[in-house]
């Protein structure tokens, strides 16, 4: 194929998947802001009775960005099934089970959990997106997919254990 054919082949829009995973850093940090805005580690203490720093949530939730970052680059510019499963497994906890921890934990304790505004607004809308555009796209297969996201369940309930009861122990 000659440049000029080339140039006149229209380019492969990118599949939205691809597209679709940059939101879930884009939902990260104002889930952060608010949670760290509103006293989630107050809240911790006071509601959990668990132990948690303002250095320390900070700390967490920087790495716990930067890894979703890298994850999510690798998935969008070296696209294959590994790369999505990690993806998924890393940010289905991060967003969709933290979605479910902020709304039953504000049910449990009849108390608002610092973060559920976003948890609500970003979160899960953000979560279904991506997983409809995998699922859609054939990106993982169901089986793939759903381990994926119980990866991620069980990666937060890992998350709440250490981060909330073990960090002050």
């Amino acid at each position: 194929m000659s440049a000029i054919d080339a140039a006149k082949t229209p380019a492969q829009p990118v599949p939205r998947f691809r597209r679709l995973v940059w939101l879930m850093p884009a939902a990260f940090a104002p889930h952060i802001v608010e949670e760290y805005g509103t006293g989630f580690p107050v809240w911790v203490e006071q509601t959990l009775g668990g132990a948690m720093t303002g250095g320390a949530f900070l700390l967490n939730n920087a790495v716990f960005m930067l890894i979703l970052l890298s994850l999510t680059a690798w998935a969008a510019w070296r696209p294959s099934p590994v790369s999505a499963f990690v993806l998924l497994s890393w940010a289905s906890g991060n967003l969709f089970w933290n979605f479910v921890f902020h709304l039953v934990t504000t049910v449990l304790y009849d108390r608002y959990s610092p973060g559920l505004m976003t948890a609500v607004l970003l979160y899960l809308p953000v979560s279904v997106a991506v997983a409809w555009a995998a699922l859609n796209e054939r990106v993982l297969p169901r089986a793939a997919f759903a381990g994926a996201v119980s990866i991620g369940g069980a990666l937060m309930l890992l998350v709440i254990w250490v981060g909330l009861y073990r960090m002050g122990a």
